[in-house]
């Protein structure tokens, strides 16, 4: 399935009523720093519909991330994924996951900034070489030195993460209070 949908609309019990969402929430970042996972539980606090942009990617072009990078390269991948985020937002979800180099991409960044609150998750390199060191489906990260790639990647990018609305640390804490400090940020975005 594409999108993970929190059930219905109802707002979960520790849920803050204070947070009303004005524009979706896009979590853009580093891969590794806990996108889709804040994302979800971002989500299910406000009682609202999650997507992960990756996932959604996939199951437009009916193959993986890795399978359009080999195909396409990262000039075809990024435009495919502009055209999916814009669909994204246009169907209404309310957090949306972003790939890691999604807001590096100008025509992207910009549809992002003009239509959602961006919120760049912010983590030390130590956490993004654990956590991207579990998964092998990212294809920046095949066969080289992840924590060189991730240290250039992130020198390159922060220039365009530090464009986002909203700068929240995550990282070895737990998810909860991550997801409690994306709250806390969007009050004064809210109403």
């Amino acid at each position: 399935m594409m999108a993970e949908l929190t059930s219905g609309h109802k707002r979960s019990p520790e849920a803050s009523p204070a947070v009303a969402l004005r524009r979706p929430v896009c979590l853009v970042g580093m891969m590794g720093a806990g996108k889709t996972t804040i994302g979800r539980r971002l989500a299910n606090r406000l009682g609202r519909r999650f997507v992960d942009a990756d996932a959604a990617i996939e199951q437009a072009a009916r193959l993986s991330i890795s399978e359009i990078f080999a195909a396409f390269g990262e000039p075809g991948f990024r435009d495919g994924e502009r055209r999916v985020i814009a669909r994204l937002l246009r169907e209404g979800y309310d957090v949306i996951a972003t790939g890691g180099g999604a807001f590096c991409d100008p025509r992207t960044r910009a549809l992002m900034l003009d239509n959602a609150t961006v919120v760049w998750l912010d983590c030390d390199i130590e956490v993004l070489v654990e956590r991207t060191g579990r998964r092998r489906n990212r294809p920046l990260l095949e066969g080289v030195d992840r924590r060189e790639v991730l240290t250039r990647l992130l020198a390159e990018r922060r220039e365009f993460y530090a464009q986002a609305h909203l700068h929240v640390k995550a990282g070895v804490q737990p998810h909860r209070r991550t997801v409690d400090a994306i709250l806390k940020a969007l009050n004064p975005c809210a109403g």
